[in-house]
């Protein structure tokens, strides 16, 4: 036997289970299913059983483009006369790619899908043809459904969003017996792959008491405070809603005015402050910054009145109140995140509506304040579905975490879940350690009067742009009473807050200097973007006032590679670069209540 041979057999052997252990495997497989299928159906009795809840208005959006559809043949025969050419193109082209000749491909994958990455998908003929047939299928099934006419923007905005969530679970890839990874990992493992892959299933139900709970990175792999939110700093003041913390210096000398940090409290804080390499905070603080944080709680039931003024008042108010007790500087630089932005830009309307100096900059990063444009989170806060969620909230008190989190997943499910799917129950794998899909799982509750009010408020009716729309704490808001400078940074890819919608609101800012910015990828990677990485890139215009139309200011944009970060820094500093003895938290007259990360970021859902 030749030394090839031997190796052969010797894999052969290494790869076929073990009869006795798979059994035992299965036996243990079979038991879990069983408990978990009697607790789940236990529970649905103790429910009375109830027929799920198109909570999401599905059956009527479909309803009205069928009836958009049926309304006008002529569209829907071209469309099947469409697919029918591309199919019979498509037999043009197997036939010959089977007798050896190189034709171009009918339909190609763009080249960010990750779905088809594997050889198999351009090499093997049947995998090829499978690949090419779905993409096909969703091409013209996209063109169908995405400009209907009679139909009003909003229930076209759910049937496109509905549509591609569709035909992106309907993927080859998502299916064992069409996905080539998938197979030829089977027959290496002697099928152990799918029975790691039921057991992760089962345990996802689990832990998700019966509601699948996908697992998208090793939750054992990260502890806050010693590989994850690590920059040094201390805790100095608490209340129901917030901690505030400051962080330690790096530098001899510290910038005089201190940086005050809104993070959203749809998430935790510290996607601000991953990991050393890719932490904004440490940056900062490591360019001479004096860095406040603000770390809210993770509110329960108790907290269930704590309304829009009480975040504002508790929250941003206090900790200027903090800083200026910590430092003796009553005015600050301060940067808001998104929906912490949006309270950040709230505030100080709020304090010049009472002609009070706190804020000598503001800074917003992908930061919605005009929300007549919302994007595809549209598809979510229609009036029907806001309602549904009052009711859920009245009963519990707060929005679920992880509602809320599996809201954003299906903005982007090829890449948030069916890539785990694949991963974690067809492949049977382990997901990968990854800092900020652990932040991304990590989520947090929303107390029921807040989200009512900025639901309401502002997706549904937009009042935030309204001068007089909205009150907080009996005052009128007004965001054209802004005057301090205002940097927008925003990213070309954003899903939740879209860089068009966030430049319409950034025009609000009538009486302030606006700097705005585009950077590249999406909501997170274009933010937590940190000039080592060298990545991305952006776009900038000095000129004011900006132009009606984004376009138009992004055509006269000058772009530059790298992080925006620099940029963002030589601004801050250009109002005032006087510097001052760096401050330790430890030393100021607060007391230190904890060491960072504190104790309101541990609290999980």
């Amino acid at each position: 036997m030749t030394e090839a041979l031997k190796e052969e057999k010797s894999d052969t052997r290494e790869v076929i289970p073990d009869p006795q252990e798979l059994t035992k495997i299965y036996a243990e497989v079979a038991a879990r299913a069983a408990k978990v299928l009697a607790d789940y159906i236990h529970q649905q009795l103790k429910r009375g059983l109830t027929p799920p809840a198109d909570e999401l208005g599905v059956a009527q959006t479909y309803l009205q483009m069928m009836a958009k559809l049926l309304a006008n043949p002529y569209r829907l025969a071209q469309a099947q006369i469409h697919l029918m050419w591309d199919y019979f193109n498509l037999w043009q082209h197997a036939l010959l790619k089977m007798m050896g000749v190189h034709t171009p491909p009918v339909a190609e994958p763009a080249k960010s899908d990750k779905r088809f990455k594997a050889k198999e998908w351009e090499e093997n003929f049947i995998f090829d043809f499978i690949k090419q047939s779905y993409l096909i299928a969703a091409r013209r099934i996209q063109e169908l459904v995405s400009c209907l006419e009679g139909l009003d923007e909003a229930t076209q905005r759910r049937v496109n969003f509905f549509t591609r969530n569709f035909i992106e679970a309907m993927s080859p890839s998502n299916f064992a017996l069409t996905n080539p990874e998938v197979l030829r990992e089977t027959i290496r493992s002697g099928g152990q792959n799918l029975v790691n892959g039921l057991k992760n299933l089962l345990r996802d139900l689990e832990e998700g008491g019966g509601q699948l709970k996908i697992r998208m990175t090793d939750p054992t792999a990260f502890v806050l405070g010693e590989n994850i939110a690590t920059t040094p700093g201390k805790v100095i003041f608490q209340n129901d809603l917030a901690q505030v913390i400051q962080y330690a210096p790096m530098t001899q000398e510290v910038y005089r005015r201190p940086l005050l940090i809104v993070p959203p409290w749809i998430n935790k804080y510290y996607i601000l402050d991953l990991r050393e390499k890719n932490s904004l905070v440490r940056w900062l603080v490591s360019e001479g910054h004096t860095v406040f944080i603000l770390s809210w709680v993770n509110p329960d039931e108790r907290l269930a009145q704590k309304g829009f003024d009480a975040y504002m008042r508790e929250g941003v108010l206090t900790a200027l109140e903090v800083i200026e007790q910590q430092t003796g500087e009553r005015v600050v630089n301060a940067a808001g995140y998104c929906l912490g932005g949006t309270l950040l830009a709230i505030t100080a309307a709020y304090l010049a509506a009472k002609r009070q100096k706190r804020f000598a900059t503001t800074t917003f990063f992908t930061t919605l304040t005009d929300f007549s444009e919302p994007g595809e989170l549209g598809v979510f806060t229609t009036p029907e579905m806001v309602a549904e969620l009052e009711r859920r909230m009245a009963e519990r008190g707060y929005l679920e975490g992880s509602e809320m989190a599996s809201t954003f997943n299906l903005m982007r499910a090829n890449d948030l879940i069916w890539s785990f799917v694949v991963n974690n129950y067809l492949l049977g794998r382990e997901p990968f350690p990854f800092d900020l899909l652990y932040w991304n799982s990590d989520s947090t509750r929303l107390p029921a009067a807040m989200h009512s009010f900025y639901l309401r408020k502002m997706y549904l009716e937009n009042k935030l742009v309204e001068p007089g729309g909205i009150e907080m704490d009996g005052v009128a808001i007004d965001l054209r009473k802004i005057r301090n400078p205002c940097y927008f940074i925003s990213t070309v890819e954003d899903h939740i807050a879209p860089w068009k919608s966030t430049y319409r609101g950034a025009r609000h800012f009538e009486g302030a200097e606006v700097t705005f910015v585009l950077g590249g990828s999406g909501h997170i990677a274009g933010i937590i973007n940190p000039p080592a990485a060298n990545k991305y890139g952006f776009w900038s215009n000095p000129i004011r006032p900006l132009p009606e139309d984004p376009e138009e200011w992004l055509r006269g944009a000058t772009y530059r590679a790298g992080s925006w970060w620099p940029h963002w820094q030589e601004w801050l500093v250009g109002f005032d670069a006087t510097k001052v003895p760096a401050r330790d938290p430890a030393a100021g007259p607060l007391p230190v209540l904890e060491e960072a990360p504190g104790s309101y970021v541990r609290v999980r859902v």
